[in-house]
C-alpha cells in the first residue's frame, strides 16, 4: 500500500518548483528531457487512468487555445455540469491553472492533489526507471485526478504542441484546433506545415474536430490527418460563421450562424480574434450536443455572457485607459495593433513593452511598431521597456534597442512594477496605456493597477531576484 503524505500549501509548491520546468528552463537540472508519452502514460497508469472518467473536450492551437477553452467551459456550467478546466501557465498563482466551474482550486485542494500523485510520481522514477516527472507532467495529473473526483466534464488546454503534450492521453469527444503561426519554432519546427502536424497529433481515430480559420498549408495538415483518422471536420469560417455586433462599454455583441442554428451573443472579452475563438467554441458545443450533450441556446448565451479570461485585450482602468494584453508572438501582436482603434478612443498611446528571449523579438517589434506614427512630439515617451520577473524574460536593454530601430523615443526601465509607475505619472485622460508583448509582463502589470499580491518563488531565481510564475 502506498502511503499517502501530507503537505501544505508552501510545501506542495516546494515540491514542485524542484522539478524540471520546460515553462522555464534556465537553471541546470538533473532530470531528462524526454519525447514522448511513456512516463506520462505510466503516471497516470499508477493513478488508475484520471484522465479517462470523464467527457472531454481537447483544444490546441498557437493562439486562441486558452480563451477558447475558457468559453467551452463556461457554457458547460451554464449548462449544469460541473466543469474542469485545465490551462496555463497562470498568472498569479499555481491554483488557477485547475479550475471548476470557473474558480481556481483552493490551496488546500492543491496541496492535497499534489500529495496525492507524489507517491506515483516516485514510484514512476524509482521503481520503472522512467526518471522524475516534470512540473507539468505533474500539474497535468492533478488536474485529471481533481475532475475525476469533482467534475462532470473537462475541458483540457494543450500546453505545448499537441502530439508529444503530457495532456495527449485523453480520449476527447471534441477536439479543436485555433488559429495556427509561428511559435516555439525550436521545439515544434520553423514551418506552419510543421507546427500544424504537431498540433494536430491531437485528433484521434473517429474524432470530431472543429478547426478555425487556417493559411493553406496548415488546413492541408489537418484535413489529413482527419482523413488518416477517419475523423469528422467542422471548419469555423466555412460550416460555421459570425458576423459582427457592436462594441458596448465592457464588451462586445455579434451572431455566430452555426450548423445546428444561429445565436445572439455577448462576450466581455473584447478583440476581433476573440470572435473566431467563440466561433470555434459554438462549434465545440454544437458537435457535443450532437453526441448527446444537451445544451440550450440559453446556456450558450449565459454562458459566453459569463465568460472570464484576463489579460486578453483586458481593460484594467479607465481616464486613463489602461489595457493589458498576453500578445507574445508576431501574428498576435499584429491583431491586438489592428483592433486597438477599434475598442479604444484615444489620441496617444504609451506602450509598456517586455518580451521573453525565447520568442521572435524582431518580429514582435515591428508589428507593435506600427502603432505609432511620425506626428508625436520628439520629447514625448512612446515605449517603456521593460522585464518580466519571469526567467526567460529578454533583458530590457535588448526590448529598448529593438524600439528605437523605428527611431522611437524609448525609455528603459528594469521592472514591470516600476514601468508602469513612470507610465502613470503624467498622462492625460485621452492617453491610452498598453502593456504587452508578454503574458508575465501583462499579468504583472495587472497585479500592480489592481493591487493583487504576486505568488513568487524564491526557489527560482535570476540575477539573484526572486522569479515569478
Amino acid at each position: 500500500m502506498v502511503e499517502r503524505i501530507s503537505l501544505d500549501y508552501l510545501g506542495a509548491l516546494a515540491k514542485l518548483l524542484k522539478l524540471v520546468d520546460h515553462e522555464r528552463v534556465t537553471y541546470p537540472s538533473d532530470g531528462r528531457v524526454r519525447y514522448d508519452l511513456s512516463r506520462m502514460e505510466a503516471l497516470l497508469a499508477g493513478l488508475n487512468n484520471p484522465h479517462l472518467a470523464l467527457p472531454t473536450v481537447h483544444i490546441a492551437g498557437t493562439k486562441g487555445k486558452g480563451s477558447t477553452a475558457a468559453m467551452c467551459a463556461s457554457v458547460l456550467t451554464q449548462a449544469g455540469y460541473r466543469t474542469g478546466l485545465f490551462t496555463s501557465p497562470h498568472l498569479h498563482t499555481f491554483c488557477e491553472r485547475i479550475r471548476l466551474d470557473g474558480q481556481p482550486v483552493d490551496e488546500l485542494v492543491f496541496a492535497n492533489l499534489v500529495a496525492k500523485v507524489w507517491p506515483a510520481i516516485e514510484s514512476v522514477d524509482l521503481k520503472q526507471g522512467l526518471g522524475t516527472a516534470t512540473m507539468f507532467e505533474a500539474l497535468t495529473a492533478m488536474a485529471f485526478c481533481c475532475f475525476k473526483d469533482s467534475a462532470d466534464f473537462q475541458v483540457i488546454e494543450v500546453g505545448l504542441g499537441g502530439r508529444l503534450d503530457t495532456t495527449n492521453l485523453v480520449d476527447p469527444r471534441v477536439c479543436a484546433i485555433t488559429s495556427l503561426s509561428l511559435d516555439h519554432t525550436s521545439v515544434l519546427g520553423d514551418t506552419i506545415s510543421l507546427i500544424a502536424t504537431e498540433k494536430a497529433g491531437i485528433i484521434k481515430p473517429g474524432a470530431t474536430v472543429v478547426t478555425a480559420p487556417q493559411v493553406p498549408e496548415a488546413m492541408k495538415v489537418i484535413e489529413s490527418r482527419c482523413q488518416d483518422q477517419g475523423g469528422k471536420l467542422i471548419k469555423v469560417g466555412e460550416d460555421l460563421t459570425w458576423s459582427v455586433g457592436c462594441v458596448e462599454k465592457g464588451g462586445q455583441s455579434f451572431e455566430v450562424h452555426g450548423r445546428l442554428g444561429s445565436y445572439d451573443l455577448w462576450t466581455p472579452l473584447l478583440g476581433d480574434y476573440q470572435l473566431e475563438n467563440a466561433t470555434t467554441a459554438v462549434g465545440v458545443l454544437e458537435a457535443l450536443v450532437e453526441t448527446g450533450t444537451p445544451i440550450s441556446t440559453t446556456d450558450l448565451t449565459e454562458g459566453f455572457k459569463q465568460v472570464e479570461w484576463p489579460c486578453r485585450m483586458e481593460v484594467l482602468q479607465r481616464l486613463p485607459t489602461v489595457v493589458c494584453d498576453g500578445a507574445h508572438n508576431p501574428h498576435s501582436a499584429a491583431r491586438l495593433r489592428d483592433s486597438l482603434s477599434k475598442y479604444f478612443d484615444y489620441d496617444r498611446i504609451l506602450l509598456v513593452a517586455g518580451i521573453s528571449h525565447d520568442k521572435n523579438l524582431a518580429g514582435i517589434v515591428i508589428e507593435l511598431a506600427g502603432l505609432f506614427d511620425s506626428k508625436s512630439p520628439e520629447d514625448q515617451v512612446q515605449v517603456i521597456a521593460t522585464r518580466s520577473r519571469h526567467p526567460k524574460a529578454a533583458p530590457s536593454q535588448a526590448v529598448a534597442e529593438a524600439f528605437r530601430s523605428y527611431n522611437l523615443n524609448v525609455v528603459q526601465v528594469e521592472s514591470v512594477n516600476d514601468a508602469i509607475g513612470m507610465a502613470l505619472e503624467d498622462v492625460g485622460s485621452a492617453t491610452l496605456v498598453l502593456a504587452t508583448g508578454s503574458l508575465f509582463v501583462a499579468s504583472e502589470v495587472r497585479e500592480a493597477v489592481k493591487g493583487i499580491t504576486p505568488e513568487l518563488y524564491p526557489e527560482l531565481q535570476k540575477d539573484g531576484d526572486p522569479s515569478h510564475r
